[in-house]
């Protein structure tokens, strides 16, 4: 009675408590987890070893699945669009390269696209530093270009005064478009020139440096995009000559972008596949070790039947 109504001190009438006792047994037919007393079961050595061994496969899966689940993954895919438009129509590009025969005075960056741009030295955000006692010059510099085809080149152009034999050797340190990405799981050419070494090329040899150019995006957990570019890169070298028959040798970078945006988006296992997985694991482990247990076991009571009906 005080287990059916622990919260009552009335007294059940036997009416009361035969119904309460039905009760409880239909109830109770709706349990699919029956119950097997000990009494009924048979302990054996193999069922504890493929137990243990069952357990620890379970702990190993558990902890991979618990790996994968807090770490992050990275999925890329391709579209057609422009994917910063906010940006104006412009893109950030970022160029270091050295020219160690060649003096600051005579280093320069044209600028010029299909939009009818045309800049001769540009300065802005730019710096040289003198190389080899000021017989060499590194140029860093920030500039924009337009989304449109066109090319932007070193060289001695806009100079007061042009030098006999100038020396283009040169070696290129970065060149790099858009926002900088330092994830570690996208490997991608955003800075495919990087390390470029052209010391033993013709000193007055020309080089073009043909770029397409891949619109690149990257979102994190939180939603952020960062926009950055990819590129791909072919180079030639030839000796230019300039309507005097002069050599007028140039370092030329020559883009156009691609269509084609690549969009690196990070994301993690939602919980409920985790945990769909996690139950998979515990119950497809247990009813594995279960039918092993029970094949070893039917097959032990078999070869003893066996041998009992030798004995005899």
């Amino acid at each position: 009675q005080q287990f059916l109504y622990p919260l009552t001190a009335k007294k059940l009438k036997p009416y009361d408590l035969k119904l309460s006792v039905n009760l409880c047994l239909c109830f109770c037919v709706f349990d699919i987890y029956r119950k097997v007393p000990k009494d009924l079961t048979q302990p054996t050595y193999t069922g504890a070893f493929i137990s243990i061994l069952c357990c620890v496969f379970i702990l190993f899966l558990f902890l991979s699945e618990l790996t994968g689940f807090i770490a992050t993954e990275i999925v890329n895919e391709l579209y057609v669009d422009d994917p910063d438009k906010d940006s104006g129509g412009k893109i950030e590009v970022s160029l270091n390269i050295s020219l160690p025969n060649l003096h600051c005075d005579l280093v320069g960056l044209d600028i010029q696209d299909e939009m009818g741009r045309h800049e001769v030295g540009h300065i802005e955000n730019s710096m040289k530093i003198p190389l080899n006692q000021g017989d060499g010059c590194r140029f860093e510099g920030e500039f924009t270009i337009n989304k449109v085809p066109g090319n932007f080149h070193v060289s001695t152009h806009s100079a007061t005064a042009q030098p006999q034999n100038p020396d283009m050797t040169h070696t290129i340190h970065k060149l790099a478009f858009g926002e900088k990405l330092q994830v570690q799981k996208v490997q991608g050419a955003f800075n495919a020139l990087g390390g470029a070494d052209k010391m033993s090329s013709n000193p007055l040899a020309s080089h073009d440096y043909i770029l397409k150019i891949v619109p690149t995006v990257y979102e994190d957990l939180s939603g952020r995009q960062r926009f950055s570019y990819q590129y791909t890169v072919a180079n030639k070298e030839y000796v230019a000559y300039s309507h005097t028959g002069r050599i007028i040798p140039a370092i030329w970078f020559r883009y156009d972008l691609s269509p084609i945006t690549v969009k690196y988006t990070e994301r993690r296992q939602p919980l409920y596949r985790f945990i769909t997985t996690i139950c998979a694991i515990i119950g497809g482990a247990f009813t594995v070790a279960g039918i092993i247990d029970s094949c070893i076991f039917t097959a032990s009571e078999a070869w003893k039947k066996i041998q009992i009906g030798k004995m005899s």
